[in-house]
């Protein structure tokens, strides 16, 4: 899998920013959603061309994205857009609605880790706290010491 603008793809001259702009949502999507976009940004590949197509729909349902925000979904399409001039500036990125978005980063962490708790089997706590070795607690007095 490569995930190259498609005018790299299709050897096309280009823009390094357009590009960088492309690469950028790409990660920003891994980042996000915890899945790549797509295997290749080629017209015949199946999910890049649902995106080109305007079967956004489709898309986002194929790719688990259907609760993401509004503001997330226009952000993404404009830097996965196949015409190099359409992908957003950085200061167009910056001005952005979905970058301007306050986040409470506090009650996303508390949100994840409360999930991260319930998916640990008592036994998974257990191990992840205790070193099996010396019997030496490891837990919080590490995880204070990682978050100083």
């Amino acid at each position: 899998m490569t995930y190259m603008a498609p005018e790299i793809k299709e050897g096309k001259t280009y823009d390094g920013k357009q590009i960088d702009m492309f690469s950028t949502g790409v990660i920003l999507f891994i980042i996000v959603q915890g899945i790549f976009p797509f295997k290749e940004a080629k017209k015949d590949e199946y999910f890049y061309n649902l995106i080109i197509n305007g079967k956004l729909e489709q898309y986002w349902q194929k790719v688990g994205g259907q609760n993401l925000t509004p503001e997330f979904k226009d952000l993404i399409l404009k830097m996965f857009s196949y015409d190099s001039s359409k992908r957003p500036t950085v200061e167009e990125l910056k001005n952005h609605p979905w970058m301007q978005m306050k986040c409470d980063m506090k009650g996303s962490r508390d949100n994840l880790m409360s999930q991260l708790h319930e998916k640990r089997s008592a036994k998974t706590a257990d191990s992840s706290t205790r070193d099996s070795d010396s019997g030496v607690m490891r837990g919080e007095p590490m995880l204070e010491l990682v978050r100083q």
